[in-house]
């Protein structure tokens, strides 16, 4: 726990530097200035994770990338200290004492879940391993040959790696998910104001959506899955999009809608699946082009290509595929390309897993042939509940989509333009690999929003009040007793480290390869680690110049 409270220093101090200096481009280019920490901390997160792939294109992400970011921020310290000086003031001064006693009551609570609790399969199957080779020798061409998940590429992997302080501790801490998951609950703070209104709006049930999301990943935080960082910055995008939905019209600005649309690019580039969150563009490309303002949509267009294109090479570097694993999209006659029906194979095992299949030949039954046998095996109860108030949320939002364009009723296409992306993730998720992990955001957003567009601006009842209070009192109460459950767990000082398995070893080009002796799983410790034995060869004479399939 100690660990990870010295990282999270680090990486705020860095987040915080790098969020400032694009927040000072922002002000100077656009006119609009960045007001919420938060905001400032999630620009920042997402400019490190740019500066981590594209250093991985050259080198290992280790000490020199640190050092190099360093010296980055202290310039941005020096050049720019009066402005960050005078910012740092504001924040500590608009923030009052008593959401200061919260935020350090939510640093402590989540270094304590991100300390120790269920590390996820997928963590020992790919996930350390993924962020290891990136600390090793940051890309190889051709690494998904060696084993498929690698292709995966999360740029959550990227930024983990930089991250980590391996070459610093001797040991790679995986903190990251605790950390997006501390920035969102500190988001959530605003959700206080609801009192004082006496009212809730559309925002506020985000907020509560978006704590219910954390209370139920507080015991696997410990995981450096995209998953969660994923579902955290999808979340972050709704409720500052609709924080901007609910301003005065004389404050509406442009400029806000397209930055969350860059972040939404961001949310791509963590989870492949998070596209459809991009059919929100459709609102700021609408006003610029209508106020032609080519040059601000070229440079918002320039920011969503860099935040892509290092991920994008990444892939193909590692996959030989534009989209992994998605093989219609040939596009490069690469030698370390990973075969068509192999990448084919892992999309189907993918696939039919989330639908609790679990054979790869299902993988073109009908929704009708898996959805009961899912819904009845995966969820527990009140998992069950918001799928089926998900589906008859659906059938809410057609009809409200229909009034709307009978009626004319302009005021609500922001809210159908949000909600069309979120119902097309849910679509998207449930009808490709629903595993709720996937997405949790989707689940709950649609049910809440479609339940919030109903009651908002109404008056909270004292009914509501008391059931909000009675269930926070309820999830505070379980959160407790895991945390009295788990305190006795070794990890005050070290963050829990990943699993220790019985390995064999095999020799390929005088190098040794690590396996399980049974399942599938290698952790972190022994490099480099596969699954299972496959035939592989080197590109060239060494692991640097990458792998590619045997003939």
């Amino acid at each position: 726990m100690l660990s990870i409270l010295f990282n999270w220093l680090y990486v705020a101090f860095t987040a915080f530097c790098l969020g400032q200096a694009f927040c000072i481009f922002v002000e100077k280019r656009f006119g609009y200035q960045v007001r919420r920490l938060h905001s400032v901390m999630v620009a920042g997160l997402v400019a490190a994770t740019i500066y981590a792939q594209v250093f991985s294109l050259f080198y290992r992400v280790g000490f020199l990338a640190n050092v190099l970011l360093l010296l980055f921020c202290f310039s941005v310290l020096i050049i720019f200290r009066k402005k960050v000086w005078q910012e740092a003031c504001r924040y500590f001064r608009e923030c009052p004492n008593a959401a200061k006693a919260v935020i350090l009551l939510l640093i402590l609570a989540w270094a304590y879940f991100t300390s120790r609790g269920y590390l996820v399969y997928d963590s020992d199957l790919y996930h350390g391993q993924s962020i290891r080779w990136i600390e090793e020798y940051g890309v190889v061409k051709g690494l998904g040959n060696l084993h498929v998940r690698f292709a995966y590429n999360s740029s959550v992997f990227s930024l983990s790696a930089l991250y980590s302080m391996k070459f610093l501790l001797g040991r790679s801490l995986h903190a990251i998910s605790g950390f997006f998951a501390l920035i969102l609950s500190i988001s959530t703070l605003d959700i206080t104001r609801a009192w004082k209104r006496k009212k809730m709006l559309l925002s506020d049930y985000a907020r509560a959506a978006a704590i219910y999301y954390l209370t139920i990943i507080s015991k696997e935080v410990v995981s450096p899955s995209s998953d969660y960082v994923v579902m955290c910055i999808i979340f972050f995008i709704v409720i500052k999009w609709l924080e901007q939905m609910e301003r005065k019209k004389e404050d509406f600005s442009v400029v806000p809608y397209a930055l969350l649309c860059v972040c939404g690019v961001y949310a791509v580039t963590l989870k492949l699946t998070a596209g459809l969150i991009l059919v929100l563009t459709l609102k700021p490309a609408v006003i610029l082009i209508k106020e032609k303002r080519y040059k601000e949509i070229a440079m918002y267009l320039c920011m969503g290509l860099l935040t892509a294109a290092p991920w994008v090479i990444r892939t193909v570097l590692i996959s030989g595929w534009l989209l992994y694993p998605f093989p219609q999209l040939d596009l490069f006659a690469v030698d370390w390309k990973i075969h068509a029906e192999r990448a084919a194979a892992d999309a189907a095992e993918i696939r039919t897993w989330g639908r609790a299949l679990y054979d790869a030949a299902l993988v073109d039954m009908p929704v009708f042939g898996w959805f009961s046998g899912w819904f009845s095996t995966t969820l527990s109860f009140s998992e069950k509940l918001l799928i089926l108030a998900d589906i008859f949320c659906a059938f809410i939002f057609c009809l409200t989509a229909a009034y709307t364009f009978l009626k004319r009723k302009r005021e609500n296409l922001d809210y159908l333009l949000l909600m069309s992306a979120i119902l097309l993730s849910y679509v998207f998720w449930q009808l490709s690999a629903p595993l709720l992990r996937y997405g949790y955001a989707y689940v709950l957003l649609l049910a809440v929003l479609t339940a919030g567009h109903l009651l908002t601006g109404r008056k909270c009842s004292v009914f509501m009040y008391g059931m909000l209070l009675i269930y926070g009192g309820y999830k505070l109460f379980v959160l407790t007793g895991y945390i009295c459950e788990n305190g006795r767990a070794p990890a005050y000082i070290w963050q829990q480290d990943y699993g220790i398995y019985e390995l064999n070893t095999y020799e390929l080009n005088g190098e040794t390869f690590y396996y399980p002796e049974t399942g599938d799983r290698t952790g972190y410790a022994s490099f480099p680690a596969v699954p299972a034995k496959i035939e592989v060869e080197f590109r060239g004479e060494g692991i640097k110049d990458g792998f590619r399939m045997s003939p």
